[in-house]
């Protein structure tokens, strides 16, 4: 089978990024147009997902193998940096959960491209954006398809700087300049632990490869990987691994914002909302979902019992975030904290992965959380792409965030309302709407794991399907802001921006619909374990009836009770509650005062207490050092320069003295 069109996928956002960028570095008079920059960015994105649907087709169609997994191809692989028996290698790899990848960050980059013409209209450094989102995608395409752990590290950091740039784009605004710094100062951070670990896997194994076995199968003459010492890695199984494997983890928490590395993502907000849809739905933070997937076979053979730390982390950062989001006013800030509380169901859901049965190291029905956060990664990142891209349009209409601002926009913004509400039902967990699917599955592992673990994370569900309709309400019914709309009407938006919103919310039912009536009637071919599963092979989803039928109920218990709150004009209820519970209200809406008390730690204590000691330590006794050593040797200088003072006679003193004191020292020896 012929894959080698897949570098294609990588080069071509590459490319667009160089030429619409360099123009611009250079020298702007040479700058492409506005709509000659974002149509060279938006069709090399078509073309790439073009080339990723046709990966995607041409590798799911294939014959599997013998032992009914699919194969694992290497169309490139080369060595970068060889060191002794170790080696860097840069390549493309495709194998299930890649190519998955490619589909989820092509299709929501390339909506976020033709949103962004209509959103950015008129907007100073047009082409810098469309080169950054061209940069953004291929830093994020070439994390997925890395064949080893380095190629993931680079492409990991590549994500970081585009992070970074777009977060920043609006740099003569101090908040987001504060913002892109955070989110840069925070994952470089977990990123540091992310090295460590990388490190020791490669010095234990002999390898920086993702497992230690399975089929690859290379093509156009790439080169073989390094193989893994097993022995050594075995040897260090008991502890290295499990620490390494944490350590990473750590990493990855940073980059998909788990508590408490989370602070720096409600604070991306302050760049462009497209890029906001970018970051949340596709791209950055479900680059630690994807790497402790990727490392999924490492994890469950050396180091199940380390993942219950990703079971706690995940399942409190959701609880979590769901309680800041029920606060929020701020209608991106509530999108914010509901992606940081679904990207900790995926990770919940990677944690409760049990041993297999009879021994076997992967059992997909054992295993069915990791199916679960590939197919929750998925859906999520179709929903919550509409639900940004959604924002944006109500952000345009009546140019503020804030919810006040907003109140029967139904009304005005027909097409943004019913797409806005497909995707709420969705992330609520309704039945035919995808989020349902992927939730139910999650849920129902988290069940198999642990009840408590299970009624936990089906409480958070419930606080997701109250806060997306309290959020619904507050912007498309409830109190309308009469003045506000007198002096500006709201209105729909372009086509440019409605396009994508329409394309998503017909994904999100569609998917929902085929997934819900599969998993009911086990329909193999409608399963989404059919071609990313824990071991690889097929596996039909049936849907546990009793967890299915106990999360739609609450699900629709919470979405009445939002409804019965917050759907009227007035909302008596929610300013009693308000009035009963203000400290509970301050300190949800101030996010726990998680920033205050890092503010705290690093100026109170890091700073007074470690920095200004180093730094008087660096003045005073290092710089002393050197001044001291700069000095002494300016005296010294000062002391002999008479002595070089171009006078002969003088010079014939200084002989004839020398000689007569060095004969009688030798006449005294």
């Amino acid at each position: 089978m012929d894959f080698t069109y897949s570098i294609w996928i990588l080069l071509l956002p590459l490319i667009s990024f160089l030429v619409i960028g360099l123009p611009e570095f250079v020298n702007k008079k040479y700058s492409w147009s506005h709509k000659t920059a974002g149509l060279i960015g938006t069709c090399s994105l078509g073309l790439v997902t073009a080339l990723s649907y046709y990966t995607a087709f041409q590798y799911f169609t294939a014959d599997r193998l013998a032992d009914g997994t699919f194969a694992t191809f290497v169309p490139y692989n080369v060595t970068w940096l060889p060191l002794g028996h170790l080696h860097f290698d840069l390549g493309v790899l495709l194998d299930p959960i890649s190519v998955m990848m490619l589909i989820v960050i092509s299709t929501v980059s390339l909506m976020v491209h033709i949103y962004s013409f209509g959103y950015m209209h008129g907007e100073k450094g047009f082409q810098r954006y469309y080169a950054f989102l061209s940069l953004f995608t291929m830093s994020m395409l070439g994390l997925v398809l890395a064949t080893n752990i380095f190629q993931m590290y680079m492409f990991w950091e590549l994500v970081g700087v585009s992070s970074y740039l777009l977060i920043g784009f609006y740099y003569t605004l101090h908040a987001a300049v504060h913002a892109s710094k955070k989110a840069f100062i925070v994952t470089r951070f977990a990123d540091m632990f992310f090295l460590i670990g990388i490190l020791i896997f490669g010095y234990y194994t002999g390898s920086y490869n993702f497992s230690f076995a399975g089929h690859v199968e290379y093509l156009n003459g790439a080169a073989a990987f390094t193989t893994a010492d097993s022995a050594r890695a075995l040897a260090a199984g008991g502890m290295i691994l499990p620490t390494a494997l944490v350590l990473m983890f750590i990493g990855g928490a940073g980059k998909s914002a788990m508590f408490p590395l989370h602070i720096w993502l409600p604070d991306a907000m302050e760049g462009p909302t497209p890029v906001s849809a970018l970051i949340h739905a596709a791209t950055m933070v479900v680059a630690g979902v994807f790497q402790i997937a990727r490392l999924f076979p490492v994890w469950i053979e050396y180091a199940p019992q380390a993942l219950e730390v990703v079971v706690i982390v995940g399942a409190f950062t959701a609880f979590y975030a769901a309680a800041v989001a029920c606060a929020q006013s701020d209608i991106k800030r509530v999108l914010a904290f509901s992606t940081i509380s679904q990207i900790a169901f995926m990770m919940v859901a990677l944690g409760v992965c049990l041993p297999g049965h009879h021994g076997a190291a992967l059992d997909n029905h054992a295993q069915l959380g990791y199916m679960a956060s590939m197919f929750h990664l998925f859906t999520h990142a179709m929903f919550k792409a509409c639900l940004f891209l959604g924002a944006g349009c109500i952000i345009h209409a009546v140019h503020s965030n804030e919810m006040s601002a907003m109140g029967g926009l139904r009304k005005y913004m027909p097409i943004t309302h019913i797409t806005f509400l497909i995707s709420c039902l969705a992330i609520a967990g309704i039945p035919f709407f995808s989020g349902f699917s992927s939730k139910d599955e999650i849920i129902t592992a988290c069940f198999e794991y642990s009840p408590l673990c299970g009624w936990w994370m089906t409480g958070v569900a419930a606080m997701t399907a109250f806060y997306m309709f309290r959020l619904y309400y507050g912007i498309f019914w409830g109190t309308e802001n009469k003045e506000l709309h007198a002096h500006h009407t709201p209105h729909e938006a372009p086509a440019t921006m409605t396009f994508p919103l329409v394309f998503l919310s017909i994904v999100t039912v569609g998917v929902g619909v085929v997934t819900t009536l599969g998993g009911f009637c086990d329909w193999s071919w409608a399963s989404f374990g059919s071609i990313v599963s824990a071991a690889g092979t097929a596996y039909t989803v049936h849907f546990d009836p009793q967890v299915a039928a106990t999360s739609t109920v609450i699900a629709i218990l919470s979405i009445l009770l939002a409804t019965y709150i917050y759907k009227g004009e007035k909302q008596p209820i929610a300013d009693k509650l308000y009035a009963t519970f203000p400290r509970l209200h301050r300190w949800a809406y101030k996010r726990f005062y998680m920033d205050e008390v890092y503010q705290f730690v690093t100026h109170k204590i890091l700073f007074r207490y470690v920095s200004r000691p180093v730094q008087w330590i660096d003045e005073k006794i290092i710089n002393g050092l050197i001044d001291f050593t700069a000095w002494g040797a300016n005296e010294a200088g000062e002391t002999i320069r008479p002595w070089q003072s171009g006078d002969v006679r003088q010079y014939a003193v200084w002989f004839i003295t020398g000689t007569v004191a060095l004969t009688l020292l030798l006449l005294c020896l």
